[in-house]
Protein backbone atom coordinates (compact mmCIF):
# COMPACT_ATOMS: atom_id res chain seq x y z
CA UNK A 1 0.00 0.00 0.00
CA UNK A 2 1.48 3.32 -1.10
CA UNK A 3 1.06 6.37 1.04
CA UNK A 4 0.13 9.52 -0.85
CA UNK A 5 -0.77 11.84 2.05
CA UNK A 6 2.19 14.14 2.70
CA UNK A 7 0.51 16.32 5.31
CA UNK A 8 3.02 15.29 7.99
CA UNK A 9 5.99 16.54 6.00
CA UNK A 10 7.37 20.05 5.94
CA UNK A 11 8.50 22.69 8.40
CA UNK A 12 5.56 22.30 10.77
CA UNK A 13 6.23 18.58 11.18
CA UNK A 14 9.82 19.40 12.10
CA UNK A 15 8.62 21.88 14.74
CA UNK A 16 6.32 19.29 16.28
CA UNK A 17 9.10 16.73 16.35
CA UNK A 18 11.51 19.22 17.92
CA UNK A 19 9.00 20.11 20.63
CA UNK A 20 8.44 16.43 21.39
CA UNK A 21 12.16 15.80 21.42
CA UNK A 22 12.75 18.75 23.73
CA UNK A 23 10.02 17.67 26.15
CA UNK A 24 11.33 14.09 26.14
CA UNK A 25 14.87 15.24 26.88
CA UNK A 26 13.64 17.61 29.57
CA UNK A 27 11.57 14.94 31.32
CA UNK A 28 14.50 12.51 31.22
CA UNK A 29 16.88 15.13 32.64
CA UNK A 30 14.29 16.22 35.20
CA UNK A 31 13.67 12.66 36.36
CA UNK A 32 17.41 12.25 36.88
CA UNK A 33 17.47 15.51 38.81
CA UNK A 34 14.47 14.33 40.83
CA UNK A 35 16.26 11.13 41.80
CA UNK A 36 19.26 13.17 42.89
CA UNK A 37 16.99 15.43 44.98
CA UNK A 38 14.89 12.50 46.28
CA UNK A 39 11.77 14.12 44.80
CA UNK A 40 10.97 12.65 41.38
CA UNK A 41 7.72 14.64 40.97
CA UNK A 42 9.57 17.94 41.43
CA UNK A 43 12.29 16.81 39.02
CA UNK A 44 9.79 15.78 36.34
CA UNK A 45 7.97 19.11 36.72
CA UNK A 46 11.21 21.00 36.29
CA UNK A 47 12.09 18.69 33.38
CA UNK A 48 8.85 19.48 31.56
CA UNK A 49 9.57 23.20 31.89
CA UNK A 50 13.12 22.67 30.63
CA UNK A 51 11.81 20.46 27.80
CA UNK A 52 9.34 23.09 26.61
CA UNK A 53 12.15 25.65 26.60
CA UNK A 54 14.46 23.30 24.66
CA UNK A 55 11.70 22.35 22.22
CA UNK A 56 10.74 25.99 21.68
CA UNK A 57 14.35 26.89 21.01
CA UNK A 58 14.77 24.06 18.53
CA UNK A 59 11.55 24.89 16.69
CA UNK A 60 12.54 28.56 16.33
CA UNK A 61 15.82 27.86 14.57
Amino acid sequence: MTRTDESDEGPEADSDNNMGLGIGLGVALGAGLGVALDNIALGVGIGIAIGVAIGGGLSNR
